[in-house]
């Protein structure tokens, strides 16, 4: 069996859909966030969008859910200009705060924070231990109780 080989080169036109990709990615741009400056690869539509609704400027994802996290907190109601502020002043804040001093006692106390309040927004209080002597009047009946111990099992099939 032999091999013929070609030896003239072929010239093959490309597809419409790879121009189409090629053009893509040319209007592909970095867009920096006006509240945190959070740098992110957008398309030129995802960025005129984003600017549409937030009054012209550009807010990344972390702080579009930040904004969004104002509003729905909010006491009042707030538009969405008035929750941007409101966060952006924030951002300000922390970047001119600088790097804490001690990072691992700064985060020890954020996450102590974050349990906090977690912990007073439950519906139901967290107990340390279920069967605590203060409450002894547990009407609701959540608690679980111990049918029998594991270990008698255990040493009787040693």
């Amino acid at each position: 069996m032999s091999a013929t080989m070609i030896s003239d080169p072929m010239v093959i036109a490309a597809p419409a859909e790879t121009q189409s990709a090629a053009s893509i990615v040319s209007e592909v741009e970095f867009a920096i966030c006006d509240c945190c400056g959070l740098t992110e690869e957008c398309t030129i539509g995802y960025i005129e969008r984003i600017r549409e609704r937030y009054h012209g400027k550009w807010v990344c994802g972390l702080c579009g859910e930040a904004v969004k996290d104002e509003i729905v907190r909010s006491e009042r109601l707030l538009s969405t200009e008035e929750a941007m502020t409101k966060h952006m002043n924030f951002c300000k804040k922390f970047i001119t705060s600088g790097p804490p001093t001690n990072p691992t006692v700064h985060l020890i106390s954020a996450m102590r924070q974050i349990l906090r309040k977690s912990l007073e927004n439950s519906p139901t209080r967290v107990r340390s231990m279920p069967t605590s002597p203060t409450t002894n009047n547990n009407k609701s009946g959540r608690e679980l109780s111990r049918s029998e111990s594991c270990f008698s099992t255990l040493a009787a099939g040693s």
